[in-house]
């Protein structure tokens, strides 16, 4: 006697076997040159798009660049933006982040230094530095000038903050600027420092011109004017802070080694230098410093 099967099933009786139903399968036309260029084969060039009359792409130059008028709300949108799957509208957001002037950001952190909060003018103190190592010579253009001179005041300010991480970081940040920025425009935004009401603002600025002083050559110092540096380390020797007194020290070693770098009779060639650029009073001291070396 044959087994049920003991599913809950019931069992299939075979049908007659049916024809098989005709599937008219439509012939796939070859791919137009612009579907074709956007297929993504790794092992194959793509080929070149026909001209669109539709869509055109404006090559807007820097000083072109109109200002964001609502900067808050594009910086939300812009990483949204720049990661369309458009590419017209991929650039259109590479402009609005080319607006972003680095002016406007430089501002931005000067404030943020401002700011009573520790770890906030710390942070922004940190982007300075960034922000330098990033742009260097960039800083020096008309367009960044004053946010320049406005961040170099404030790193100078804050390197004389009671709160040591604070002031730390501000010393470090004016030393990423002297690395990173050309010596000789530097030094002449560092100069109007060494007359500053501020003696301990002199001695912070005195370290970063004495920095500085130490990246130029002789052609350099010839450019900013040999008299002119010479002049201002005797105001700095002068100085009540010993710290503007020891970075006055460093320039004076430096010029000596470079005004008397060919010269066989380096002592001479030094005094009669001295004698030149400045009043007699101070000559001895200039000749003092270089015999110590």
């Amino acid at each position: 006697m044959a087994l049920r099967s003991l599913d809950n099933a019931l069992p299939i009786t075979p049908d007659r076997p049916k024809k098989q139903a005709k599937v008219a399968i439509p012939l796939l036309k070859p791919p137009s040159a612009a579907a074709a260029a956007t297929v993504n084969d790794e092992n194959k060039a793509p080929l070149p798009l026909p001209p669109s009359g539709d869509a055109t792409i404006d090559y807007v130059s820097s000083e072109d660049l109109a200002p964001i008028p609502d900067p808050e709300l594009k910086i939300h949108c812009l990483i949204e933006g720049l990661e369309s799957k458009d590419w017209i509208k991929v650039c259109e957001w590479l402009n609005n982040a080319r607006r972003f002037a680095l002016e406007k950001v430089m501002l931005v952190l000067v404030k943020a230094m401002k700011n009573p909060r520790s770890a906030l003018c710390k942070t922004s103190i940190m982007a300075a530095s960034d922000v330098f190592k990033a742009y260097g010579d960039k800083l020096l253009d008309a367009a960044n000038s004053n946010a320049l001179d406005q961040m170099l005041l404030q790193l100078l300010l804050k390197a004389l903050q009671d709160k040591r991480f604070v002031c730390e970081e501000a010393d470090r940040a004016l030393s990423a600027m002297v690395c990173s920025l050309t010596p000789l425009p530097l030094l002449h935004k560092l100069r109007s420092y060494v007359s500053h009401s501020n003696l301990r603002v002199r001695a912070k600025a005195a370290v970063s011109i004495s920095n500085c002083v130490s990246k130029m050559g002789l052609e350099q110092m010839k450019e900013f004017g040999l008299a002119s540096l010479l002049q201002m380390a005797v105001e700095l020797l002068n100085d009540r802070l010993p710290e503007a007194r020891e970075a006055a020290r460093s320039i004076v070693v430096w010029m000596y080694e470079c005004v008397t770098e060919n010269q066989e009779q380096k002592q001479e060639s030094w005094q009669s230098f001295c004698q030149i650029s400045l009043p007699p009073a101070h000559v001895q001291s200039m000749i003092k410093i270089a015999s110590s070396q």
